[in-house]
């Protein structure tokens, strides 16, 4: 998880909502990434997409099942989505999120039933560069 807070300070720096994602297979980082939505110009540039999708170029595989994906902030339904689709492993989160995170609009139902959940890991790190960033945004 340290790891994907790294890519959220990366998200930070340039301006983008600092979540940081990073995958992990057999004990190994096979794909890092960090929000770029506003770099691409595109709403489904989620640090998890891109962390999936560097996984699966990375495996050759669109299934993920022996994989973790750390990410600092709960993922969204899109993002859940697309975990569910690619039969992730694991599932470990750093901050909830109450407005827009998955686990309101229908939580686990929404992943693999495979997938395992883990959550709260480093959340204060992660909820503090959050409301940093925000907090600047309001200034």
């Amino acid at each position: 998880m340290q790891q994907a807070l790294t890519e959220a300070q990366r998200a930070y720096e340039n301006g983008e909502i600092p979540v940081g994602a990073v995958v992990v297979s057999e004990g190994r980082i096979i794909a890092r990434a960090h929000n770029q939505t506003e770099q691409l110009t595109d709403v489904t540039a989620h640090a998890e997409m891109l962390a999936l999708t560097a996984a699966s170029n990375h495996l050759g595989s669109k299934y993920l099942p022996t994989c973790t994906l750390y990410v600092t902030l709960e993922p969204c339904v899109m993002c859940a989505g697309a975990l569910a689709w690619a039969q992730l492993g694991r599932l470990v989160y750093g901050a909830s999120d109450e407005k827009r995170g998955f686990m309101r609009y229908g939580g686990k139902s929404l992943l693999h039933p495979k997938t395992k959940i883990e959550t709260g890991v480093l959340e204060e790190e992660a909820t503090r560069l959050l409301k940093a960033f925000f907090r600047a945004k309001r200034l």
